[in-house]
Protein backbone atom coordinates (compact mmCIF):
# COMPACT_ATOMS: atom_id res chain seq x y z
CA UNK A 1 0.00 0.00 0.00
CA UNK A 2 3.02 2.61 0.99
CA UNK A 3 4.31 1.93 -2.45
CA UNK A 4 1.47 2.58 -4.00
CA UNK A 5 1.14 6.08 -1.73
CA UNK A 6 4.76 6.59 -3.42
CA UNK A 7 4.41 5.24 -6.78
CA UNK A 8 0.99 8.16 -7.14
CA UNK A 9 2.86 11.04 -5.50
CA UNK A 10 5.76 10.87 -7.93
CA UNK A 11 3.68 10.41 -10.49
CA UNK A 12 1.77 13.66 -9.28
CA UNK A 13 5.37 15.61 -9.13
CA UNK A 14 6.05 14.34 -12.52
CA UNK A 15 2.56 16.03 -13.84
CA UNK A 16 3.36 19.24 -12.15
CA UNK A 17 6.77 19.29 -13.56
CA UNK A 18 5.56 18.60 -16.93
CA UNK A 19 2.85 21.10 -16.94
CA UNK A 20 5.22 23.70 -15.32
CA UNK A 21 6.89 25.21 -19.18
CA UNK A 22 3.08 25.03 -20.72
CA UNK A 23 1.50 26.92 -17.83
CA UNK A 24 4.31 29.67 -17.44
CA UNK A 25 4.11 29.60 -21.33
CA UNK A 26 0.06 30.09 -21.15
CA UNK A 27 0.53 33.01 -18.28
CA UNK A 28 2.91 35.00 -20.97
CA UNK A 29 1.33 34.77 -23.75
CA UNK A 30 -1.73 35.82 -22.03
CA UNK A 31 -0.22 39.33 -20.70
CA UNK A 32 1.47 39.86 -24.36
CA UNK A 33 -1.93 39.37 -25.74
CA UNK A 34 -3.78 41.70 -22.70
CA UNK A 35 -1.43 44.29 -23.60
CA UNK A 36 -2.08 43.76 -27.15
CA UNK A 37 -5.38 43.99 -26.67
CA UNK A 38 -5.16 47.35 -24.47
CA UNK A 39 -3.92 49.48 -27.88
CA UNK A 40 -7.67 49.07 -29.14
CA UNK A 41 -9.00 52.24 -27.67
CA UNK A 42 -12.43 50.82 -26.73
CA UNK A 43 -11.00 48.02 -24.72
CA UNK A 44 -8.07 50.33 -23.26
CA UNK A 45 -10.91 52.47 -22.02
CA UNK A 46 -12.71 49.63 -20.60
CA UNK A 47 -9.42 49.01 -18.75
CA UNK A 48 -9.45 52.38 -17.43
CA UNK A 49 -12.70 52.23 -16.37
CA UNK A 50 -12.22 49.25 -13.92
CA UNK A 51 -9.27 50.77 -13.00
CA UNK A 52 -10.64 54.04 -12.30
CA UNK A 53 -13.81 52.57 -10.49
CA UNK A 54 -11.87 50.43 -8.24
CA UNK A 55 -9.65 53.61 -7.04
CA UNK A 56 -12.82 55.59 -6.61
CA UNK A 57 -11.45 57.70 -8.88
CA UNK A 58 -12.98 59.68 -11.91
CA UNK A 59 -11.66 59.06 -15.90
CA UNK A 60 -10.93 62.62 -16.76
CA UNK A 61 -7.61 61.66 -19.16
CA UNK A 62 -8.10 65.60 -20.70
CA UNK A 63 -4.62 67.10 -19.71
CA UNK A 64 -5.75 70.58 -17.96
CA UNK A 65 -3.14 72.87 -19.41
CA UNK A 66 -4.60 71.45 -22.99
CA UNK A 67 -8.00 72.73 -22.63
CA UNK A 68 -7.62 76.14 -23.03
CA UNK A 69 -5.59 75.98 -26.27
CA UNK A 70 -8.63 73.72 -27.63
CA UNK A 71 -11.20 76.01 -26.43
CA UNK A 72 -9.14 79.11 -28.29
CA UNK A 73 -9.25 76.93 -31.32
CA UNK A 74 -12.70 76.40 -31.09
CA UNK A 75 -13.53 79.63 -30.24
CA UNK A 76 -11.49 80.64 -34.12
CA UNK A 77 -12.50 77.87 -36.10
CA UNK A 78 -15.81 76.83 -34.68
CA UNK A 79 -14.92 73.37 -33.94
CA UNK A 80 -15.49 71.21 -30.80
CA UNK A 81 -12.89 71.48 -28.70
CA UNK A 82 -13.74 67.54 -27.80
CA UNK A 83 -12.83 66.40 -31.10
CA UNK A 84 -9.94 68.30 -30.68
CA UNK A 85 -8.71 66.31 -27.62
CA UNK A 86 -10.04 63.36 -29.16
CA UNK A 87 -7.73 63.62 -32.14
CA UNK A 88 -5.09 64.50 -29.87
CA UNK A 89 -5.45 61.64 -27.50
CA UNK A 90 -5.60 59.05 -30.99
CA UNK A 91 -2.57 60.76 -32.71
CA UNK A 92 -0.34 61.26 -29.91
CA UNK A 93 -1.70 60.31 -26.50
CA UNK A 94 -1.61 63.61 -25.37
CA UNK A 95 1.91 64.00 -26.81
CA UNK A 96 3.20 61.57 -24.98
CA UNK A 97 4.48 59.10 -27.83
CA UNK A 98 8.35 59.82 -28.56
CA UNK A 99 9.40 60.73 -31.17
CA UNK A 100 6.12 62.56 -32.22
CA UNK A 101 7.43 61.54 -35.81
CA UNK A 102 5.54 58.25 -37.56
CA UNK A 103 7.15 56.33 -39.75
CA UNK A 104 5.09 57.45 -43.07
CA UNK A 105 6.49 61.04 -41.87
CA UNK A 106 3.48 62.48 -40.25
CA UNK A 107 5.06 65.40 -37.92
CA UNK A 108 4.11 67.11 -34.72
CA UNK A 109 1.36 66.79 -31.85
CA UNK A 110 -1.39 66.29 -34.41
CA UNK A 111 0.82 63.82 -36.87
CA UNK A 112 0.18 65.99 -40.21
CA UNK A 113 2.25 64.98 -43.45
CA UNK A 114 4.07 67.95 -44.52
CA UNK A 115 2.53 68.25 -47.97
CA UNK A 116 -1.20 68.70 -45.69
CA UNK A 117 0.63 70.65 -43.46
CA UNK A 118 2.68 73.04 -46.35
CA UNK A 119 -0.02 72.69 -49.14
CA UNK A 120 -0.61 69.78 -51.56
CA UNK A 121 0.50 72.18 -54.77
CA UNK A 122 4.41 72.12 -53.62
CA UNK A 123 6.14 70.46 -56.31
CA UNK A 124 7.25 67.98 -54.26
CA UNK A 125 3.79 66.67 -52.87
CA UNK A 126 2.81 63.15 -53.87
CA UNK A 127 1.80 60.08 -52.93
CA UNK A 128 1.75 59.72 -48.85
CA UNK A 129 2.19 63.42 -48.67
CA UNK A 130 5.65 63.40 -47.13
CA UNK A 131 7.03 65.60 -49.56
CA UNK A 132 10.85 66.66 -50.01
CA UNK A 133 9.76 69.92 -48.47
CA UNK A 134 13.23 71.90 -47.10
CA UNK A 135 12.92 72.23 -43.08
CA UNK A 136 12.77 76.17 -42.85
CA UNK A 137 9.93 75.88 -45.57
CA UNK A 138 7.79 73.78 -43.68
CA UNK A 139 7.40 76.31 -40.39
CA UNK A 140 7.36 79.55 -42.83
CA UNK A 141 3.84 80.88 -42.83
CA UNK A 142 4.09 82.13 -46.03
CA UNK A 143 5.63 79.41 -47.97
CA UNK A 144 2.48 77.94 -46.21
CA UNK A 145 0.10 80.50 -47.71
CA UNK A 146 1.67 79.96 -51.47
CA UNK A 147 0.98 76.17 -51.55
CA UNK A 148 -2.68 76.20 -49.50
CA UNK A 149 -1.34 74.20 -46.36
CA UNK A 150 -3.62 73.94 -43.76
CA UNK A 151 -0.40 75.11 -40.67
CA UNK A 152 -1.35 78.01 -38.55
CA UNK A 153 1.22 79.88 -36.64
CA UNK A 154 -1.38 80.06 -33.93
CA UNK A 155 1.09 81.77 -31.35
CA UNK A 156 2.69 84.89 -33.57
CA UNK A 157 6.03 83.65 -33.25
CA UNK A 158 6.52 84.10 -36.85
CA UNK A 159 6.38 80.08 -37.42
CA UNK A 160 4.27 77.89 -38.06
CA UNK A 161 5.35 74.95 -36.32
CA UNK A 162 3.76 71.19 -35.86
CA UNK A 163 5.88 70.52 -33.23
CA UNK A 164 4.61 73.83 -31.50
CA UNK A 165 2.00 73.07 -29.14
CA UNK A 166 -0.36 75.70 -30.25
CA UNK A 167 0.40 75.83 -33.81
CA UNK A 168 -0.50 72.00 -33.87
CA UNK A 169 -4.02 72.24 -32.18
CA UNK A 170 -4.95 75.37 -34.57
CA UNK A 171 -3.80 73.86 -37.49
CA UNK A 172 -5.64 71.04 -36.88
CA UNK A 173 -9.01 72.85 -36.25
CA UNK A 174 -8.29 74.78 -39.32
CA UNK A 175 -8.08 70.99 -41.32
CA UNK A 176 -10.98 70.07 -39.77
CA UNK A 177 -13.03 73.17 -40.32
CA UNK A 178 -12.31 72.97 -43.78
CA UNK A 179 -13.37 69.31 -43.71
CA UNK A 180 -16.56 70.09 -42.56
CA UNK A 181 -16.44 69.90 -38.75
CA UNK A 182 -17.73 73.51 -38.82
CA UNK A 183 -20.69 72.47 -40.63
CA UNK A 184 -21.36 69.15 -38.25
CA UNK A 185 -20.05 67.05 -40.49
CA UNK A 186 -17.72 65.55 -37.88
CA UNK A 187 -17.63 62.03 -39.32
CA UNK A 188 -16.51 63.47 -42.49
CA UNK A 189 -14.05 66.06 -41.04
CA UNK A 190 -12.43 63.06 -39.10
CA UNK A 191 -12.42 60.26 -41.91
CA UNK A 192 -10.37 63.40 -44.10
CA UNK A 193 -7.94 63.99 -41.01
CA UNK A 194 -7.12 60.38 -41.71
CA UNK A 195 -9.10 57.52 -44.60
CA UNK A 196 -9.59 54.85 -41.86
CA UNK A 197 -13.12 53.93 -40.77
CA UNK A 198 -11.13 52.29 -37.84
CA UNK A 199 -9.78 55.75 -37.33
CA UNK A 200 -13.10 57.30 -37.05
CA UNK A 201 -14.70 54.76 -34.88
CA UNK A 202 -11.41 55.47 -32.73
CA UNK A 203 -11.90 59.05 -32.75
CA UNK A 204 -15.78 59.09 -32.29
CA UNK A 205 -15.46 56.76 -29.17
CA UNK A 206 -12.94 59.63 -27.27
CA UNK A 207 -15.00 62.56 -28.63
CA UNK A 208 -18.35 61.07 -27.83
CA UNK A 209 -16.42 60.08 -23.84
CA UNK A 210 -15.44 63.62 -23.79
CA UNK A 211 -18.82 65.31 -24.53
CA UNK A 212 -20.44 62.95 -22.46
CA UNK A 213 -18.06 64.18 -19.42
CA UNK A 214 -18.39 67.96 -20.02
CA UNK A 215 -19.61 69.18 -16.62
CA UNK A 216 -16.59 67.30 -14.96
CA UNK A 217 -14.32 68.44 -17.19
CA UNK A 218 -14.92 71.79 -16.50
CA UNK A 219 -15.73 70.94 -12.69
CA UNK A 220 -11.76 70.06 -12.58
CA UNK A 221 -10.58 72.71 -14.50
CA UNK A 222 -12.18 75.25 -11.98
CA UNK A 223 -11.07 73.82 -8.77
CA UNK A 224 -7.66 73.78 -10.38
CA UNK A 225 -7.55 77.76 -11.38
CA UNK A 226 -8.97 78.14 -8.03
CA UNK A 227 -6.28 76.45 -6.88
CA UNK A 228 -4.09 78.08 -8.65
CA UNK A 229 -5.20 81.34 -7.11
CA UNK A 230 -4.81 80.25 -3.94
CA UNK A 231 -9.31 80.22 -3.19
Amino acid sequence: MKQKKNTSYKAKIWVIILLLPCTITIYVLAIIGWQELQRIPVVQEWAESIQSVSTGKNKLDVPQEYISIYKKAEEQYDVPWTLLAAHHRIETKFSTMDPLLSPVGAEGHLQFMPCTFVGWSHPSCEGLGKGDIPDKDKVNPEIIAKYGGYGVDANGDGKADPYDMEDAIFSAANYLAASGAADGEIEKAIFNYNRSDKYVKDVLHFYYLYESQLDEIQAASIKKENKKDGL
